[in-house]
């Protein structure tokens, strides 16, 4: 078995972090096998290295490795991609071509993001797995492969299988050997070393001084979390040395490229069963709905407001503003209202408002289709008379234009959609 620190040398590791180096470990002691090894971890810990050392030191080191992204593939390729396609299989065909299992053959096969595979994909690799047998798109003949799969993924896999989308039994034969790498965070006193080995590699690249971190530095970086891990430092230290002029970066300088109050939320705990978070949605899309919900009740509070407000004002002058807030209160956007729904009569500028009609653009799940606003003391007739103006404004607007629709939906504010399903809805298609 090699040395551990001479894989590290060899492959460019940085640290000495337990974790780290037992996940090293087990990349040696599994290589000599053709076992199958899942490497578990966030998105920018070095989950690459692990294949790389496995290949290097099995017995396959000097046939083909090849590195598939499965998450960058279009899902109508990546079979085509894996396995090969014949001519003519599909547009576009238009020659036979071999797949990545084929090519690498008595190799190694590193499949990144693993767990972002279709589903129809993953019947085809577990198959692999199992018997070493494939067939190409297009093709009903059997091919045989030799070859040794090491996958890699940041996705809770756990959570995927639940979800239906991995499923368990791949997820069990690719998971022989599982190897987890540690996230930077947990890695602090790693953390300085990889900053000034980052710092040798951009001023040998920029032909530029090199940074040197003030120990306050040290401490900043150290408490700072790194939700995007080393390729988040790296990123940071090849940007501190083309623009700082100064090459002494203490926390000063840090917190203008790395704020502590406005870092990513870090992912903690990926690979559980269950998560961590406190939230009440489990989507952004629930959150939109509770926002749209909380303005729909705003609005709503408002209309009641202002209805109270109308009734209780009495005969008592209403200014050019209050007229203009309750036309704004009584005309959303989305709907139009009726000619009639406002009476106005001229007695010293006075405004009483009737009972408004509203024919309202609704979608399929919304059959009523009228929306009240109720001023009067007597809901159910009020809800009467409201359904029985929309129909006589529908009917009116069919007569002024001879039975075009189109131009009385345009008449009355609404769809044409809307318009045929109230014509349906009052009898009214002769």
């Amino acid at each position: 078995m090699s040395d551990l620190q001479s894989i590290k040398n060899r492959f460019g590791i940085i640290g000495n972090f337990p974790a780290l180096n037992r996940a090293i470990e087990k990349a040696v002691q599994v290589a000599p096998t053709d076992i199958s090894v899942l490497v578990i971890g966030e998105s920018g810990v070095g989950k690459e290295h692990i294949p790389k050392i496995i290949h290097a030191e099995s017995r396959r080191k000097h046939q083909p490795y090849i590195v598939v992204n499965c998450g960058a593939i279009p899902e109508g390729t990546i079979d085509s991609e894996l396995f090969g396609h014949e001519k003519g299989a599909f547009t576009g065909a238009t020659a036979t071509r071999k797949g990545y299992f084929e090519v690498a053959d008595g190799g190694t096969i590193f499949l990144d993001e693993v767990g972002e595979l279709p589903l129809q994909t993953q019947v085809r690799l577990l198959r692999v797995l199992e018997s070493g047998e494939f067939m190409k798109v297009g093709s009903s003949q059997i091919q045989k492969t030799n070859v040794r799969i090491v996958a890699a993924t940041n996705v809770n896999m756990m959570k995927a299988i639940e979800d239906g989308r991995f499923r368990e039994d791949l997820y069990y034969r690719l998971n022989t050997v599982q190897i987890d790498m540690p996230p930077l965070r947990e890695r602090k006193g790693d953390i300085h070393l990889l900053f000034r080995k980052f710092a040798i590699d951009f001023a040998e690249k920029y032909r530029m001084p090199e940074l040197q971190l003030t120990d306050d530095g040290v401490k900043y970086l150290e408490n700072y979390a790194f939700p995007g891990n080393i390729r988040q430092l790296r990123n940071l230290v090849e940007q501190m040395t083309v623009v700082e002029q100064n090459r002494t970066i203490n926390s000063t300088k840090l917190a203008e490229y790395i704020p502590m109050n406005a870092q990513l939320p870090a992912v903690v705990s990926r690979q559980g069963n269950g998560g961590n978070s406190n939230s009440d949605f489990n989507s952004e899309r629930e959150i939109m709905y509770k926002i749209l919900f909380d303005m729909r009740s705003d609005i709503n509070d408002l209309k009641s407001l202002t209805s109270e407000l109308i009734k209780n004002r009495g005969s008592q002058n209403f200014s050019n503003q209050e007229k203009d807030l309750i036309g704004k209160v009584f005309k959303p956007e989305s709907q139009s209202v009726a000619p009639s729904s406002l009476l106005y009569f001229e007695n010293q500028n006075q405004v009483v408002p009737s009972t408004p009609t509203y024919i309202t653009e609704t979608t399929d799940d919304y059959d009523n289709g009228v929306e009240d606003i109720d001023l009067e003391e007597e809901p159910q007739e009020t809800s009467l008379s409201l359904i029985n103006n929309e129909r006589d404004l529908i009917v009116k607007a069919l007569e002024k234009h001879k039975g075009r629709r189109n131009r009385a939906a345009e008449e009355l504010g609404i769809s044409q959609r809307t318009l045929y399903r109230k014509i349906k809805q009052y009898n009214l298609e002769d």
